[in-house]
């Protein structure tokens, strides 16, 4: 491997946003089935990344939604009210995320 390529791998090893997961692993590590990915992806809470090969790849935020959405479907909750809940907690995150950056700069 080309050392001025080793750099970037790591950085992909630290990017939560890196499609790394394979559909059959990502059901896996959530403990859900293919189909409940494909069902969280068409409801739009994830949008998965394709493969050259056309495969969905996850990252590992995608995962901790689709782990947050099936934890509310298994408490009742509808898959698409789920994720409707899931899209605006992501975003209220983001949005104090940001915040606090803006706080942090103004204050220095």
């Amino acid at each position: 491997m080309p050392s001025d390529s080793r750099p970037e791998a790591v950085g992909r090893i630290d990017d939560d946003h890196y499609p790394a997961y394979t559909m059959g692993r990502a059901a896996e590590l959530i403990d859900a089935t293919p189909g409940f990915l494909r069902a969280v992806g068409e409801a739009g809470l994830i949008t998965p990344t394709r493969s050259e090969g056309r495969h969905r790849r996850y990252s590992r935020h995608q995962l901790r939604l689709a782990a947050r959405a099936r934890e509310l479907v298994d408490q009742g909750t509808p898959i698409d009210v789920a994720c409707r809940i899931i899209g605006l907690e992501d975003r209220l995150d983001e949005a104090l995320r940001v915040n606090e950056e803006l706080r942090r700069e103004r204050d220095e």
